[in-house]
């Protein structure tokens, strides 16, 4: 079976909620969308206070080509257009909604039925996803149009899709795949025709047999896709990874980009969203989201309408657990502690985990004993104790040199660590720090 070759370790799987059907979550009573929920230029306001919206209407347009368009999930008031905490934990610009009514605009094709017939063209196509505000679904949050959209001298040759779900106790995927195969299907034969290619790939780890029982059965009906069964190995959901353990390419360092070895790699769940995009008329303003954890009365997968507050998914999932030690925005592996739980759901929301007061504590930092782990694992054949280091040290230029921006940030260095370094805290802080110094530098050109 296949996988990736470069490091990877085995955290625990930990899907408390894979058996859980999805529910729909109640409308919240205000919903807040911050501007900021993609990879790019924030989106730009298009409402102001006292403006009557619908759920689908647009309040918020692209704020470059590397950007994405905003849609309000709610009918209502918008209250104030200001400031909001979000899942990084930094203050960002938000717009405001007070909830009154469920009222959607009437261009949305709310049917359940199946749509498979597309006849527009691939820049239709392409078109229809940017006006629908998709983007990858998998938390990176890249624009969907722009993948669409390769650079000159570059053809794509296949389209592969992401349905690993690798990081520990999400499940949102995996329940969506159980749900919406065909859906998830038409999208997939969407994307390949956006992207001018014949071959789409479709990868799932083999923790998932229903899925990829379903998914395969499903799959003989639509030519050109192929379900493709991997060996469970954390990160196989990061774009190189995957695309080297179902195709055998390796992307080359930055800048290169999977369009460089062919591949356009896109999300199960943006998949998805491109099927009610292009088929349905229906912007991207909800999904699927998984609140889980071992102490939490009733994990759960819920589909939630971005701007809701994340304490109304814990409170349906049970409530906040005494022993709570963290509440964090994703999985355990690439997610964030979150500063409070009013941070709203956005387009890149996974999950929410809630960790108890014992896995929550961190093991007191100890010094390397050069065992080299770090390096054995990171998937993207750096040295993680060395970035990690010199980020403390402040040298900038060294951790450049080293390739620091080509980390995914997938936290494999520091799982491994015996002497549990915070090296991913201080890979972060470089990154940052380094991105920073190569922005200044290319605007001086």
């Amino acid at each position: 079976m296949k996988t990736f070759r470069i490091g990877g370790v085995h955290p625990a799987e930990n899907k408390l909620s894979a058996g859980k059907a999805i529910e729909t979550l109640a409308l919240p009573k205000q919903a807040v969308f911050p501007l900021s929920q993609h990879i790019g230029a924030p989106a730009t306001a298009i409402v102001k206070k006292g403006d009557v919206v619908k759920v689908g209407t647009k309040i918020a347009e692209a704020g470059g080509f590397v950007s994405a368009a905003i849609f309000s999930s709610v009918s209502g008031k918008v209250n104030k257009v200001d400031s909001v905490i979000d899942a990084s934990g930094y203050r960002k610009p938000a717009i405001f909604i007070d909830v009154e009514g469920d009222e959607w605009e009437e261009t949305i094709d709310r049917s359940k039925d199946l749509v498979k017939e597309c006849n527009l063209t691939p820049e239709e196509i392409v078109a229809k996803i940017k006006n629908a505000g998709v983007v990858g679904m998998g938390g990176a949050c890249f624009p969907t149009h722009v993948k669409l959209t390769p650079p000159p001298g570059c053809k794509a040759e296949c389209v592969i899709i992401n349905a690993v779900e690798c990081e520990p106790y999400l499940t949102a995927d995996h329940r969506l795949m159980l749900e919406k195969a065909d859906e998830i299907l038409v999208g997939v034969q969407i994307l390949m025709k956006g992207a001018k290619v014949n071959k789409a790939y479709i990868g799932i780890e083999n923790n998932k047999p229903d899925a990829i029982k379903l998914m395969t059965e499903k799959a003989a009906a639509y030519p050109g896709i192929e379900i493709v069964p991997l060996k469970v190995k954390y990160p196989q959901g990061g774009e190189k990874q995957l695309i080297d353990a179902v195709i055998g390419r390796q992307v080359p360092a930055p800048p290169a980009i999977p369009i460089n070895v062919g591949a356009v790699v896109q999300n199960v769940g943006t998949a998805y969203a491109v099927y009610e995009a292009v088929q349905k008329n229906k912007p991207l303003f909800e999904r699927v989201v998984t609140v889980t954890g071992k102490s939490l009365k009733n994990p759960s997968n819920f589909l939630t309408r971005m701007g809701t507050p994340m304490s109304q998914l814990i409170e349906a999932a049970g409530g906040l657990p005494e022993d709570t030690g963290k509440v964090i925005g994703g999985g355990p592996m690439m997610g964030k502690a979150l500063v409070n739980t009013e941070v709203p759901i956005c387009k890149g929301s996974s999950g929410v985990l809630i960790m108890n007061d014992k896995e929550a504590r961190r093991a007191e930092p100890q010094p390397c004993i050069r065992c080299a782990k770090c390096v054995s694992v990171c998937p993207m054949g750096l040295e993680p104790y060395l970035l990690a280091t010199c980020s403390a040290h402040g040298d900038w230029e060294r951790v450049e040199h080293e390739m620091i921006m080509s980390c995914i940030e997938c936290g494999s260095c520091q799982f491994t660590c015996p002497s549990h370094r915070p090296m991913l805290d201080y890979i972060r802080l470089g990154k940052g720090k380094v991105g920073g110094i190569i922005r200044a530098r290319n605007a001086k050109k």
